[in-house]
């Protein structure tokens, strides 16, 4: 069953990683699980680009789902290219969608992902709102 990636959603950035030859299973090609480890990568430079100190001490963004569609095998060597998208926002969260090619051959989808982020006070451990400067950054 694939999860499908919503067809409303905000382009937010692009990365470019490159496949590493230890990404790879004993089938010559990207483990699965190192899918996420792209995602996770991709998600961490948008935040990034946001300029915002999201490693603080008392709040930050917490990933409380994830999924991946795998579509087509990728191998070493190659460049990814990772596209982020953001949809429905709420006053804690918003759901991160990520689509997944190569450089060499860009119109050819190899992977689809999404993740939950929510905005978390860890004191608390509970859901908090988000920063009026992210906020405003995310345009939610």
């Amino acid at each position: 069953m694939r999860i499908p990636i919503p067809e409303e959603k905000t382009f937010v950035h692009e990365s470019i990683i490159p496949i590493r030859w230890g990404d790879m299973d004993a089938f010559g090609h990207v483990n699965n699980a190192v899918y996420f480890r792209y995602i996770e990568q991709a998600r961490i430079n948008w935040l990034d680009s946001l300029g915002l100190n999201f490693a603080q001490d008392e709040q930050g963004v917490v990933v409380v789902n994830a999924f991946c569609n795998f579509m087509k095998p990728v191998e070493y060597p190659a460049d990814l290219i990772i596209k982020t998208y953001i949809a429905n926002p709420t006053r804690v969260g918003l759901d991160t969608f990520n689509v997944m090619s190569l450089v060499s051959d860009p119109e050819t989808v190899r992977a689809t992902s999404g993740a939950t982020i929510v905005w978390v006070d860890f004191k608390t451990q509970k859901a908090a709102s988000w920063p009026p400067e992210l906020k405003a950054k995310l345009a939610i």
